[in-house]
């Protein structure tokens, strides 16, 4: 990958892509990046949801495509079993208990895994592990605004 190349023509692996997007969930805008302050992402490598890669290959700069993933090709179907029921006690205090909050816990392995606080009780807290997009139908308007090859850092 030497910048003597002439730069690609389309989206294909290993190229970085700048990418304008609208997502939208249930006509709802959730995220944007415009023309002026895309998203920058190396093509192939599972940087963005599954679905819209694949919808993505091909592209040539300026191309517009309106795309719609399916959950199991976004972020994946809800899971009910990754909603779990915790005593309030196992808080630390600092830790603000209110329904929608996003908190960082440790999982079994030692890992840090993000959950969403769905239910406060008197007693106890209930914690939704799903991704918050998780289960839901994501709708892309995307614009490839340029292409380039990728640094060897890259």
């Amino acid at each position: 990958m030497t910048n003597n190349q002439t730069p690609p023509t389309q989206v294909a692996k290993d190229v970085v892509v700048s990418l304008a997007y609208t997502l939208k969930v249930a006509g709802e805008i959730l995220d944007e990046a415009d023309r002026e302050d895309p998203l920058l992402y190396l093509h192939g490598h599972k940087n963005i949801v599954p679905g819209l890669e694949r919808a993505l290959s091909g592209m040539k700069v300026d191309e517009k495509k309106s795309v719609v993933i399916a959950p199991k090709d976004g972020y994946g179907d809800y899971n009910e079993d990754d909603v779990e029921v915790v005593p309030r006690s196992e808080f630390p205090d600092e830790i603000p208990l209110e329904e929608g909050v996003e908190i960082l816990v440790e999982d079994d392995e030692g890992d840090e895994v993000s959950a969403t606080i769905v239910e406060v009780t008197k007693d106890k807290v209930t914690l939704d592990f799903n991704h918050p997009l998780a289960g839901k139908e994501l709708h892309f308007d995307v614009t490839i605004v340029a292409l380039r090859e990728a640094t060897e850092e890259e």
